[in-house]
């Protein structure tokens, strides 16, 4: 991309990379879930360390490792498990300091160009030509090129891709004799919000992120910002976050949480939101294709219900995000072979046929293979979801998100590693806005300096 720096390995670049790391606490550790009752950092030969994030899907690897891969390998996997923010804040820590505990860790498109450029993570071109059975040219292209560094060669496997899309009720909608566009606009979802709040039960119209973080709220409102015809920065890094169409988005958006959205907005990030739209306290959610697994699982309260319906727009042909949540090896692991095992397994086609027949083909971690939306298993059980998810993954633009040029790729995040500081920092003020405690302008105010002292000024200089 014209314009984009390459970051370097320097302690201001790990300092905005970090953030507020140093008020991490500890760590939530869940070993036994996976058959292995040692500590982070124990173990024998025979077992790695895995830092990951706590979602649905990882918490199914769990139950099925001590039973699947550790039989068939003799590997004990050590898992850390923990919410979002915290993870990637520990990540972060773990990775920039090359300590060596976690052997793999969940990290996203999002890290995989500067953590690979700054030399932290180890390249897994070896490991997968001497694995043909893993077959990489079945990896969803999108996603293959998202996780491939810029010296060509491959950084990270996904665990399961998404993108972004509009789930809601649709029984909810017929009762109330709505029908829900094909390509909906979010002045449409707005109005379908207002129209079915309050009713069947108390029922909330819609549910929206509103916990602080990068990858929290400011992951569904930047998507918005982008087909309002906003911008965090311009192509020569002009900071334009407290521009007229930023503050239009996020307005709409605050306001629409705010009016009908779930209760405790504030502090709902995806977990909170999945909870409230499988227990039917809300009629809608803007959130990630991921979510429609568990959505629509045997157990689900709310499956065969719903319907799915392309991320809103208004601008913009699409506004979808493309994510990845995957498997990197640290460079300063000790058993990389090892890795690559647990990782070969965790990403490979007999594991998700795995998971299809043990716990259900909805609960899939789809959204990266071709051959999984070939498998008629998976799209008899995943009727509801899989061609709207493969639809919203293959629209997806990072490279040209908005309407104006960009510095950097990504749609719901810029893809520099001063966002993950800039954008926490700035999220704070917008949940606050949320809560009714500060104005939007306030918080773009205050998240414009930001974008300016952390981005602007260094990446002109």
């Amino acid at each position: 991309m014209v314009g984009r720096r390459t970051p370097r390995a320097t302690p201001s670049r790990r300092a905005a990379m970090g953030g507020a790391l140093a008020g991490i606490g500890g760590a939530t550790l869940l070993g036994g879930c996976a058959g292995a009752g040692d500590a982070v950092g124990g173990g024998g030969d025979d077992s790695i360390n895995v830092l990951m994030v706590n979602n649905p899907q990882m918490v199914d690897l769990q139950q099925l490792t001590r039973d699947h891969f550790t039989a068939s390998t003799g590997i004990t996997v050590n898992y850390t498990v923990l919410p979002e923010n915290d993870v990637r804040d520990k990540i972060t820590q773990e990775f920039s300091s090359q300590a060596g505990t976690y052997d793999v860790a969940s990290i996203s498109n999002y890290e995989v160009p500067f953590y690979s450029k700054l030399g932290w993570l180890a390249p897994l071109d070896e490991h997968i030509a001497a694995d043909p059975g893993f077959d990489q040219g079945d990896v969803l292209e999108p996603l293959s090129t998202a996780l491939t560094g810029e010296d060509g060669r491959v950084y990270a496997e996904p665990f399961y891709g998404e993108s972004s899309f509009l789930m809601y009720r649709a029984d909810v909608l017929e009762a109330q004799g709505l029908t829900m566009p094909e390509r909906p606009t979010w002045r449409e979802v707005a109005e379908i919000a207002a129209r079915v709040d309050g009713t069947s039960g108390g029922m909330r119209g819609i549910a929206l992120r509103g916990l602080p973080g990068w990858g929290q709220v400011f992951a569904p409102l930047t998507t918005v910002v982008n087909t309002f015809g906003g911008t965090w920065f311009e192509q020569d890094w002009t900071a334009r976050v407290n521009d007229r169409p930023f503050v239009e988005a996020t307005t709409f958006y605050v306001d629409l949480v705010r009016a009908h959205g779930q209760l405790g907005a504030p502090q709902s990030g995806f977990t909170e939101c999945l909870n409230g739209m499988t227990q039917g306290q809300v009629a809608m959610w803007y959130d990630a294709t991921s979510a429609a697994g568990s959505l629509e699982s045997a157990d689900s309260p709310v499956a065969g219900r719903m319907g799915y319906a392309p991320a809103p727009v208004e601008q913009t042909e699409s506004s979808g995000w493309l994510f990845a949540w995957s498997w990197a090896i640290q460079a300063a692991s000790a058993k990389q072979d090892l890795a690559w095992r647990f990782i070969s397994w965790a990403s490979g086609k007999e594991y998700e046929e795995l998971v299809g027949n043990e716990i259900g083909w909805p609960n899939v971690p789809a959204g990266k293979r071709n051959s999984t939306y070939a498998n008629s298993d998976y799209r008899g059980s995943a009727g509801p979801f899989w061609e709207p998810t493969q639809a919203a993954i293959n629209a997806a633009r990072p490279d040209d998100p908005g309407v104006q040029p960009r510095p950097a790729p990504g749609i719901q995040f810029v893809a520099i590693p001063e966002f993950a500081n800039l954008g926490t920092l700035s999220s704070q003020g917008v949940s606050a806005a949320i809560a009714g405690k500060q104005s939007v302008v306030q918080a773009l105010d205050f998240a414009q300096d930001l974008a300016v002292e952390q981005v602007t000024d260094q990446y002109r200089s």
